[in-house]
């Protein structure tokens, strides 16, 4: 992977940025998201945001041998904490990391997200974080995918602001509206795993033990909910 070809899951991440967007790419690595973006012409000004010194020192080296210094601003920071207000930053893009880990991100630089138009989320783990987080904070999704490359399946999240209440049902938090709809091959690949392995866990908690009946119950909620939607 390199700035000129991204991985099937990075160029998906890509095609849900609008043309002409202020892109914010937070854990950037080395930055080939927004070297791409920029070079296809798809945004006119982007953020590659790094916490760790590494990756940083990578992104920095990477926008300055393309000669993109202009069009991206390197910045080392925590979060949402390298994006200013005259930055006018419309999309943000979070990607690769756990579900929890995006949602403390988004939790600790709310006051950023004034002005975003859209955020675009990559949860390697625990998509339903980031639905429950749009839901609590009114922010709606719009679309969703799911993609299996080397052997991981990932799910795509994009997510506007929304001026009415957002409400999921314990399913779509769980599988994604969209995707549950949807029900590509991917999907029921992914969640007919999960059932399985739910399941086998269920059959090793002690039911008698008065401390795992609300394990159980969750167990048994989630085990339900699949199936209803894989039937």
């Amino acid at each position: 992977m390199n700035e000129q070809q991204l991985s099937k899951r990075l160029e998906k991440v890509v095609s849900y940025i609008p043309i002409g967007s202020k892109i914010a790419d937070i854990g950037s690595d080395h930055a080939y998201l927004p070297c791409y973006a920029v070079q296809k012409g798809q945004v006119a000004f982007a953020i590659a945001g790094e916490v760790v010194e590494g990756p940083f020192q990578s992104a920095t080296k990477q926008v300055k041998s393309l000669e993109l210094t202009k069009e991206i601003a390197v910045r080392k920071g925590d979060g949402l904490a390298v994006i200013e207000l005259e930055d006018a930053i419309d999309v943000i893009v979070i990607a690769g990391m756990g579900g929890a880990l995006i949602r403390s991100i988004l939790e600790a630089g709310s006051a950023r997200l004034v002005g975003v138009k859209r955020l675009i989320l990559q949860p390697n783990i625990a998509a339903h974080q980031l639905r429950e987080w749009a839901e609590i904070n009114q922010w709606a999704l719009v679309s969703e995918a799911i993609l299996r490359e080397d052997n991981k399946t990932y799910e795509i999240l994009v997510l506007e602001p929304s001026e009415e209440v957002v409400v999921y049902s314990d399913g779509e938090r769980l599988l994604g509206p969209f995707l549950m709809r949807e029900k590509s091959l991917v999907f029921q690949t992914k969640w007919e795993h999960e059932l399985s392995n739910w399941k086998g866990i269920q059959a090793k908690i002690d039911a008698g033990n008065t401390k795992n009946k609300a394990k159980l119950a969750e167990l048994d909620a989630k085990i339900r909910t699949i199936e209803d939607v894989l039937r």
